[in-house]
């Protein structure tokens, strides 16, 4: 029996074999008299350098430079893909070497030697005319806000944008809200645009110098409190309520926390937090005044590299940079998620006006993130607007829905559905996920879907229900709670008080009818019981966690119903209160999560509020100047 034919390796493009030889294995060293190389060891290290390069993972760095050989994946390559890659990261790690920051490959003004990733981004995609009225008024190169409503293709017009600018041999940079949207994006964008967060470019200029205290253990709010003057004995009468050491040292962290996202130049007595329970304006007064010294102490360390009172976050190197003025190459600058900037990051983006192109993106009505220091910077960007208002998620139905609430919250985008879509509203008795409007909704749910023995996933895992389940019993034990939202409450009948009467504290309803039935160890076994949310049978979250998600079948929970209002009608029922720009936008949110199927049970008190317009039809294309 003779043996197999070994295969041998391909040539190379010239047709000559490759100066060492070639093994089958790529992770094989290549051997010449007097020379040892392995090719996927020398890829591994090139991968290494092009990420402190570029800012991008290895996984990002490798799927480029696929993308730039023109392969699916470099998983199982043969030696040819393996020795090309090798050259591919050599060249793109020596572009690195020789261009401003953010860039990441040298300019390309040939539309016949743009690399696959770049032909790509316009073979086979679907461009409506709003679609194409954006990259028209993006060639011209005015200022522009692109309101781009639920599903209704944003990342491909953007792809389009980089597409028409990489024809003009123009480059920029893409800004996403995170890194894992921005990694995603350095997969998909054409190579004159760099995908990256705007933090990663602080990180760059000031951050590293401090990446020791960046890696320092976590540390508690109460002992950067002592380290900085607030003594763990330290009480503060406020009103009826006594603030102590730990709740002072809370609202220390979360005003420097506050000025950091903002546009001021030091710690003000307005981004003090408030804190649930004060009674009104004179008792936040008397707490900011408490509060604000300490919270320029701590700014005063955190400017520290050696410093070591606070907890180094990366907001704090990000506002450092923000007040150098910085200037960002590029002809053009693409903001991603803008309608959830926060101020800061606003400025910094407004000042490259003078040099770059600026491009705004997002949905008004998706600006959900307000209680955390961002805001809408949309709605007064000086530029051209325009919409996106045909969504490619959903049907009619659903979009006759989603318009409700962009009625409530006067948005200019009107969505259409797909015509193709047979998205259906009604009751759904095994929804794919349940979305609720607070942490504590979304415990009731989970606790309810368990007793039905489902298998229960939560995004973003259980720490926030499990946390505030343990600060919950705490206080009930007679301790004091150091959970934000029960950190001014010295005892459980003060909270139970709290949201009994007071309307702002009715969400917190739930919670103590749990624990004062159940007690913390119900909550704490169903913590223990959640599924990875790939495995489970419904995924659980909130509307804040959901967004950027998408759901076949979504349930909408009850805990949406707003809080009844104090006068009552002619039949003494209670007069519900005017829907809030807020929540409505929470609930567009929410029903947008849907593909197929929407169970709007959780807002079916909309339909009688006289807020609510009637469910009209599709919208229509909305533009202003």
């Amino acid at each position: 029996m003779s043996s197999p034919q070994r295969k041998t390796a391909p040539e190379d493009d010239d047709g000559q074999p490759g100066l060492f030889g070639r093994p089958e294995r790529a992770d094989a060293p290549v051997r010449h008299p007097g020379l040892t190389w392995n090719p996927a060891a020398d890829l591994r290290r090139l991968i290494g350098e092009l990420t402190r390069a570029t800012g991008l993972t290895a996984a990002a760095v490798r799927a480029e430079l696929a993308v730039r050989l023109g392969v699916r994946t470099l998983a199982a390559a043969d030696l040819h893909v393996v020795r090309e890659a090798v050259s591919a990261a050599d060249r793109w790690l020596a572009d690195t070497r020789t261009m401003p920051v953010g860039a990441t490959v040298p300019p390309r003004t040939d539309r016949a030697a743009r690399s696959y990733a770049d032909r790509r981004v316009l073979s086979g995609v679907r461009v409506t005319e709003e679609q194409r009225a954006a990259s028209e008024a993006f060639g011209s190169g005015g200022h522009m806000a692109l309101q781009a409503g639920a599903g209704t293709g944003k990342t491909t017009t953007l792809l389009l944008l980089a597409a028409a600018a990489a024809s003009a041999g123009r480059r920029g940079q893409y800004f996403a809200f995170n890194r894992p949207i921005a990694d995603a994006a350095a997969m998909r964008f054409p190579r004159n645009v760099a995908c990256r967060t705007a933090h990663s470019l602080a990180h760059a200029a000031v951050g590293r110098r401090f990446e020791r205290r960046l890696q320092a253990p976590r540390k508690p709010a109460w002992q950067a409190g002592a380290a900085l003057g607030i003594a763990p004995a330290m009480e503060v009468p406020i009103g009826d309520r006594t603030v102590t050491n730990r709740g002072l040292a809370y609202a220390m962290v979360r005003t420097v926390r506050a000025f950091c996202q903002s546009a001021d130049p030091e710690p003000a007595l307005h981004h003090v937090p408030w804190l649930r329970g004060l009674a009104g304006e004179e008792e936040y007064a008397r707490l900011a005044e408490v509060v604000l010294p300490y919270a320029v102490r701590a700014w005063r360390d955190l400017q520290d590299p050696s410093g070591d009172a606070m907890r180094f976050e990366h907001d704090h190197y990000f506002k450092m940079w923000a007040m150098t003025e910085p200037r960002i190459a590029g002809d053009f600058l693409l903001l991603d998620e803008a309608q959830d900037t926060n101020p800061v990051l606003e400025q910094v983006f407004n000042a490259q006006r003078g040099h770059a192109q600026l491009v705004m993106v997002g949905d008004s009505a998706q600006a959900i993130y307000g209680w955390r220091g961002a805001r809408d910077v949309m709605a007064g960007f000086a530029g051209l607007h325009l919409v996106l208002s045909q969504s490619f998620r959903f049907g009619p139905a659903l979009a006759r829905q989603a318009n409700r609430w962009l009625t409530v919250v006067d948005s200019p985008v009107r969505l259409r559905g797909d015509p193709g879509l047979d998205t259906t509203i009604g009751p759904a008795a095994s929804p794919d996920a349940v979305l609720c409007r607070t942490n504590v909704g979304a415990m009731l749910a989970v606790l309810d879907l368990l007793a039905g023995n489902r298998s229960v996933g939560l995004v973003g895992g259980g720490r926030a229900l499990e946390d505030l389940a343990v600060a919950a019993g705490q206080l009930k034990a007679g301790g004091r709670a150091g959970h934000r939202d029960l950190v001014l409450f010295g005892t459980w009948q003060e909270l139970r008080e709290y949201a009994e009467d007071d309307p702002s504290g009715h969400d917190l309803l739930p919670l103590v009818e749990i624990i004062d039935e159940h007690g913390v160890d119900l909550v704490l076994r169903a913590v223990r019981r959640l599924d990875d949310e790939r495995r489970a049978d419904v995924v659980v979250s909130t509307a804040h966690k959901a967004k950027g998600r998408e759901w076949d079948t979504v349930r909408i929970a009850p805990d949406f119903e707003p809080v009844p209002g104090e006068e009552t009608d002619d039949h003494g029922r209670p007069v519900l209160r005017p829907v809030g720009p807020a929540e409505a936008r929470l609930a567009y949110v929410a029903v947008t999560r849907a593909r197929h199927h929407l169970d709007p049970s959780g807002l079916a008190w909309f339909d009688d509020h006289p807020d609510a317009p009637p469910a009209a039809p599709d919208g229509q294309p909305v533009g202003r100047a």
